[in-house]
């Protein structure tokens, strides 16, 4: 799929107008449709329906007005219900948290739900006509039909519209508290993040990285931001095209600004059309996003877990959560093959992506947490415990070296912070630590 289009669907995911606006498309197509259907005598079966009395024109007039205005009353305290939510958890849990809330599709549905339903009465309130009515065309001057018009089928499913809405309301009244949970928050961090370590790194392995690829030539970019998707397959093709490799120079995530390569070409010409061609394949932008990046969901853990163990806060029972999860996401991470696959092509070597190393991510998880949990005995504690759990799953023999050490830094850290029996409580379980890995 192209990268722009990718980056499209992207944004539409995470905004507030999308789904009110297809909703709204929705409510107002289906609206026409069914007074269509009415107006033809299409329905004229529910008259025979024993148990469904026909609406008169003035009941059928007030239901559509009353519903219409409830709607857009709710749909405006719904829309404030959230913001007030999201404003609260990106000041309480961290501002890159916003992300998260805004692609919350429960909110998103809830909100387009009341808007959809709105546009539906509005439009269908417009083809009620009563019995004293004067005529609207001088078609309806000269019918024979008796005056007055109840579309009873549109009226019958907004019925079920006003339904679904009560349904909806009382799961959002449900789903803004529950979501702005910190438990709730972590956990769909970590699954997303354990979901994203699958889907870029899905071969499981010993321990396979992949090697930088071979010099070539920079081709710097004119645009800054950070990178926010980068198409293998239009860089293959490239590769392809021109008969190179293509190396790239930097990761999903990272900022660049101009004068900084994006790629390295080797075997081939370097030029302004070339490079042209290159940066079609990379979405720069003002903000880093989950998309490609599993790195930006462990900033998100390691960001709650700072947060929670600053000394205005002192709240090590969220840091311990987020080690949780930030432990089950290295141990994945130290299960697999951390070369990146690119759809349709796992061993095509026109594309080198940047190498991501097992020591990267830990020392961008636990690494950059750990001068905080130092401080905390009952964090410290838990972190030992964290780095032996995610260890045990992992075969090469390097990557568990490597998280032994990271328990290592963390006792010297802790021999700064702490003292007396806190400290002797961390040294007891950093020597029940070594033994798990003896």
């Amino acid at each position: 799929m192209n990268v722009d289009l990718r980056w499209l669907l992207t944004r539409l995911n995470s905004n507030y107008w999308f789904y009110p606006a297809l909703f709204s498309i929705l409510g107002g197509a289906l609206a026409f449709t069914l007074v269509y259907v009415d107006r033809n005598g299409f329905a004229e079966f529910l008259n025979k329906v024993e148990w469904l009395v026909p609406a008169r024109p003035d009941g059928a007039s007030n239901m559509l007005t009353v519903m219409a205005g409830s709607m857009i009353g709710v749909a405006s305290t719904v829309f404030s219900i959230t913001i007030a939510a999201v404003a609260y958890a990106s000041g309480t849990y961290g501002p890159r948290l916003l992300t998260n809330f805004m692609e919350d599709k429960g909110n998103q549905l809830s909100l387009a739900t009341f808007i959809g339903t709105f546009v539906y009465a509005i439009t269908v309130l417009r083809a009620v006509r009563g019995e004293d009515e004067a005529a609207a065309s001088v078609e309806d001057a000269v019918s024979t039909t008796l005056p007055g018009f109840v579309p009873q089928l549109s009226l019958l499913v907004a019925y079920l519209l006003m339904t679904l809405s009560i349904a909806v309301l009382v799961y959002f009244l449900n789903h803004v508290p529950s979501s702005i949970r910190i438990n709730t928050v972590l956990k769909d961090i970590g699954k997303r993040l354990l979901e994203d370590i699958r889907d870029n790194y899905p071969q499981e392995d010993k321990g396979g990285e992949l090697p930088p690829a071979p010099d070539g030539t920079p081709l710097p970019t004119e645009r800054t931001g950070y990178i926010q998707i980068i198409d293998f397959e239009e860089l293959r093709n490239l590769a392809i095209q021109h008969g190179c490799i293509i190396g790239l120079e930097v990761r999903t995530g990272d900022f660049v600004h101009p004068g900084m390569a994006l790629v390295r070409i080797c075997d081939a010409e370097a030029d302004e059309d070339f490079a042209a061609e290159a940066s079609k394949a990379f979405t720069i932008g003002s903000t880093r996003t989950p998309t490609q990046d599993p790195q930006f969901l462990i900033d998100e853990l390691v960001e709650i877990g700072l947060r929670a163990l600053s000394p205005g806060i002192n709240d090590p029972f969220t840091a311990i959560t987020a080690m949780h999860w930030l432990g089950a996401a290295t141990a994945e991470l130290g299960r697999r093959d951390l070369r990146r696959r690119y759809e349709d092509h796992p061993d095509d070597k026109r594309v080198h992506p940047m190498p991501d190393t097992f020591a990267h991510f830990l020392n961008r998880g636990f690494g950059t947490m750990r001068g905080a949990i130092a401080t905390s005995p009952t964090a410290s504690l838990i972190m030992f415990d964290a780095l032996r759990t995610a260890a045990a799953p992992i075969e090469d023999e390097g990557r568990v070296a490597m998280l032994r050490a990271e328990g290592e830094r963390l006792l010297d850290q802790a021999r700064h912070e702490l003292a007396g029996p806190d400290l002797g409580e961390v040294e007891d379980r950093y020597l029940m630590f070594l033994k798990a890995f003896r």
